[in-house]
C-alpha cells in the first residue's frame, strides 16, 4: 500500500501544474486595453513570449484558446486587445467597422500592438527580447504589418490574413522571420495578392515562407467558421487538415526562432 500513499502525495502537485489564464489590463495612448495572458505555472524560470492577435470579432474565446495552446507548449502567451476595453463584435458589420478603424490608422495599430508587446516583455516569466507574434484574419494582417514596420520580433505567423498592404518596405527592414498560411480558395486573399506578397518579401530580402492549402477557404483554423458562414452567409470554411498542419508548422517555427 506504500505506492498508494506515495501517489496521494504526488497528486496535489499534479493538480497544481496547469495552465493559468487571466485577464490583464494595460494602457495604449490613454486607452485601457484588456488582454488575456496564459502560462503553465509548472514551468520554472523564464521562457519566450508569444502575442496572439485576434480575428476581426475581437478578443474572444478563440483567441484565448490559442493563447492557452501556446501556454501548453511552454510559452507565455498574451492575446492582444486591438479594439480597446476588450470590445468584441457579434455581427460582421460591427466587426468590419471595428477592424476598419484600426486598419485605416496605422499609428493607432502600431501603438496598440507596441503596448501589448511592452507589457508581455516586462513579465518576470518572459525572456528579454524573446517575443514572437501570431495573428488570425484581421490579426494576420496586423502582425505582417508589424513585421513590415520593423518591429523587433523573432517571428510572425499569419493565418488566413490579408496579404495586401500599402506599407512600403525597404530591403533589410523586416527583422522578424515571416511565415504565412493561407487558403488557395480564399476569396479574400486572391492569387494576385499572394503573388504580390511573394514579390514584396523577396524585394525586402525577408526570411519568409508561404504555405497555400489547395481548396481551403477563409478562417480555416477556426471551427466556428462554419457557424459564421451559415449565420451570415460569409465565404468561410473550417478545414481540420489545414488547421492541424499550420499549427504543427507553427510550433516547429517557434522552436527554431527561439533557439
Amino acid at each position: 500500500m506504500k505506492w498508494i500513499a506515495s501517489l496521494c502525495l504526488l497528486l496535489p502537485l499534479a493538480v497544481q501544474a496547469a495552465v493559468v489564464g487571466k485577464t490583464v489590463e494595460y494602457v495604449a495612448d490613454g486607452v485601457k486595453m484588456k488582454g488575456y495572458m496564459a502560462y503553465d505555472d509548472a514551468i520554472k524560470g523564464k521562457r519566450p513570449g508569444v502575442l496572439v492577435v485576434h480575428e476581426w470579432w475581437g478578443l474572444n474565446d478563440y483567441a484565448r484558446k490559442r493563447a492557452n495552446m501556446l501556454a501548453e507548449a511552454g510559452y507565455v502567451a498574451l492575446a492582444v486587445d486591438m479594439y480597446g476595453d476588450g470590445k468584441t463584435a457579434d455581427h460582421p458589420k460591427t466587426a468590419g467597422e471595428m477592424a476598419g478603424a484600426v486598419n485605416k490608422n496605422p499609428p493607432l495599430a502600431r501603438a496598440r500592438f507596441a503596448a501589448a508587446q511592452k507589457f508581455l516583455g516586462v513579465q518576470p516569466m518572459v525572456k528579454r527580447g524573446q517575443i514572437a507574434a501570431l495573428g488570425y484574419c484581421f490579426g494576420g494582417a496586423v502582425v505582417l504589418n508589424m513585421a513590415r514596420a520593423g518591429e523587433p520580433l523573432k517571428g510572425v505567423v499569419s493565418y488566413h490574413g490579408i496579404l495586401a498592404s500599402d506599407v512600403p518596405v525597404k530591403p533589410g527592414a523586416i527583422k522578424a522571420k515571416v511565415r504565412v498560411f493561407t487558403g488557395e480558395a480564399d476569396p479574400m486573399v486572391p492569387p494576385e495578392h499572394v503573388e504580390a506578397f511573394k514579390t514584396e518579401m523577396n524585394n525586402a530580402k525577408a526570411d519568409w515562407q508561404l504555405v497555400s492549402y489547395p481548396g481551403v477557404k477563409h478562417t480555416f483554423t477556426n471551427p466556428d467558421a462554419d457557424v459564421y458562414a451559415a449565420k451570415f452567409g460569409l465565404p468561410l470554411k473550417y478545414d481540420a487538415h489545414a488547421d492541424h498542419s499550420s499549427w504543427a508548422h507553427t510550433l516547429d517555427f517557434l522552436k527554431s526562432v527561439f533557439k
